[in-house]
């Protein structure tokens, strides 16, 4: 049992005060919103991961082509995964669009459209022409975030990489424009 002098205590005046009730209102709602946000961020990242791409049977085999290519294995060390190329990190809303277009693709997988490998192999010129188109438009930033023209050691290329790297510069190419088929097979184009 409270006594009166209780209600008039610190507690007691607080929820009286309009401005305490106001901070505890935000301070309530921003918890709430790190929460949702936390959440959001984990579960993009999660999706971004190699493990969650190739849980599609159709990605597995991409997989398996990927795990052939110096974007796997290199005397670097350094591994690029499949949301470094086809989520680039760019900024926030170009992520979250990428995401959404992504989705196409996971939907391919679940109505049957790729979901098998002869399938995939029928549809492969055409996603990989989108993909390109993709690279193409946003200046092979998936590429960029890793290799630029500036950070190469264009001494410690061979020749004709030499060649093709300062002409690609001069002409404002981007790595698509040469490196089709870096990560994966080629498709078949008719």
């Amino acid at each position: 049992m409270q006594t009166e002098t209780g209600k008039k205590g610190l507690l007691g005046r607080a929820r009286r005060n309009p401005l305490v009730r106001i901070g505890f209102a935000l301070g309530v709602a921003l918890i709430g919103f790190v929460v949702v946000v936390g959440g959001f961020t984990t579960a993009v990242e999660a999706t971004n991961s190699v493990a969650f791409c190739t849980s599609c049977h159709s990605m597995s085999y991409n997989f398996e082509e990927y795990k052939e290519s110096p974007h796997y294995s290199n005397r670097s060390g350094v591994r690029a995964g499949c949301s470094d190329c086809h989520v680039p990190k760019k900024n926030w809303f170009s992520e979250m669009y990428r995401k959404l277009i992504a989705a196409k693709d996971v939907w391919g997988e679940v109505v049957g459209t790729i979901d098998t490998r002869e399938k995939f192999d029928a549809k492969r010129a055409e996603m990989a022409k989108r993909e390109w188109a993709r690279m193409k438009e946003s200046d092979s930033i998936g590429c960029r975030n890793c290799h630029s023209f500036e950070a190469m050691e264009l001494g410690e290329q061979d020749k004709l990489a030499q060649n093709k790297h300062a002409e690609a510069e001069g002409e404002g190419k981007t790595c698509i424009d040469c490196h089709k088929g870096v990560a994966h097979k080629l498709p078949r184009m008719h």
